[in-house]
Parts: C-alpha cells; structure tokens; sequence
C-alpha cells in the first residue's frame, strides 16, 4: 500500500490545511467563498474560479463571451457547459457568435 505525503500548508489568511497535491487552494477559503445561489452555485470550484476570474457573475456578463472562449477558461470543461446555456436561456440570452 502507498503512503501519500500530506503536506501542512498554511493559507494567506491563516487557515492551516493538509495537501498532498500542489494545489495552492485553501479548502478553508474556498469553501468561505462558494457561491450560494444563482448558476455559480451549480458550477464546480475550478469553473466557478475560472468564470470569477472574469468578473463573469451574472447571465448577462457571461452573454459577452463566446462559448468557445468560456471553454478555453482553465476549469471549464463540456459538462459546464449545458448548465450556462441553462442559465442564459433563462434570462432570454446566449452565448455571443464567434467573430470570423
């Protein structure tokens, strides 16, 4: 059986936490940060950081991107993707059309 090394770690804002990857994430902050409602709150961490990243919060600020750029976002994968057109449709959006 292999050990797993867990490294204690201590964020920016105190909190100590074990990693045993190189993920610089602070559990502790992350979960302080999880949306709680509205389309982010369905959305797992890394395309919920990756559309933060863009101060993409609402419908109408993910409407100005493609979705070729939403999928190029480190953190958004396909699976992301059925739950933002969810969100757009709502609103009576959409993703805006590749320029060519």
């Amino acid at each position: 059986m292999a050990y797993t090394v867990k490294n204690k770690r201590t964020c920016e804002k105190g909190h100590h936490y074990y990693k045993t990857s190189d993920c610089p994430v602070c559990p502790v902050c992350e979960a302080e940060e999880k949306a709680e409602m509205g389309f982010l709150s369905l959305l797992s961490a890394p395309a919920r950081r990756a559309l933060e990243s863009l101060k993409i919060k609402t419908a109408l600020d993910l409407s100005n991107y493609s979705k070729a750029e939403i999928l190029s976002l480190h953190g958004i994968g396909p699976g992301s993707i059925p739950k933002l057109m969810c969100e757009l449709e709502k609103n009576g959006l959409h993703f805006k059309e590749n320029n060519r």
